[in-house]
């Protein structure tokens, strides 16, 4: 069963076209780096998939049964989001985050509970669940942001550049969650500019230039791809 397929998906704004027939899809399990220089529109395509850009051709279906316009609810339900930038409510201590995505993806509470003790000592966040994100630093954020989306067992999860603003005990940790979820079964579409790290994780990539994919295939054909299309 393919977790997510994007087929033939074109995306215009403002006279512009961002993204142009794109189409891939992934399996259970598969970690696949979305690669490409500033503007390629890789966080577009993210953000796409999430439901935030609507596009204007195509369609985007996950598990082979939930397309994202005719089954929304249920298809952002089906997938977990981490932003570059977090997208934290100022109104909402560090907890109540945590606590309000519980309640959104229906968590158990002693599970919830359990993961959240976990991953803020892993992440060395224990004395900051009663903070608003204001008094907080952009790497304590980001944090907060990267333990929300690591609570949810969703089929597929969205990270664009996950190594923004994490130190390197930060990072390690990050890692060490990420191939959890592979192990589990999560299939994980990555953005990142720090290729080198992700290929200990990802199976394959995906090529974006211009709003189109130049090429994919499986990561170890990346560095010669790199090296032609930069020539």
């Amino acid at each position: 069963m393919k977790v997510l397929q994007v087929e033939n998906v074109t995306v215009n704004m403002n006279q512009r076209t961002l993204l142009q027939d794109i189409s891939f899809d992934m399996e259970p399990g598969e970690v696949t780096a979305l690669v490409g220089h500033n503007g390629a529109g890789k966080s577009t395509m993210m953000k796409t998939i999430m439901g935030m850009y609507e596009y204007t051709k195509g369609d985007i279906m996950i598990n082979e049964a939930y397309h994202q316009h005719k089954s929304f609810i249920t298809f952002k339900q089906l997938v977990s989001y981490l932003p570059e930038e977090p997208l934290l409510l100022t109104e909402l201590t560090v907890m109540q985050h945590f606590q309000l995505y519980g309640k959104s993806y229906q968590i158990a509470e002693n599970k919830l509970h359990d993961l959240i003790e976990e991953y803020t000592v892993g992440f060395d966040l224990q004395g900051k669940l009663d903070e608003y994100p204001e008094a907080l630093s952009k790497g304590m954020r980001q944090k907060v942001q990267t333990i929300c989306s690591f609570l949810l067992d969703t089929p597929l999860l969205l990270i664009d550049e996950p190594f923004m603003g994490l130190d390197i005990f930060a990072v390690d940790y990050f890692e060490a969650l990420l191939k959890r979820k592979m192990e589990q079964g999560t299939s994980i579409l990555i953005t990142t500019h720090q290729l080198d790290r992700m290929k200990d994780f990802a199976s394959s990539f995906i090529l974006l230039q211009h709003g189109v994919i130049k090429n994919k295939g499986p990561i170890e054909a990346f560095e010669t791809i790199t090296r032609t299309s930069e020539s």
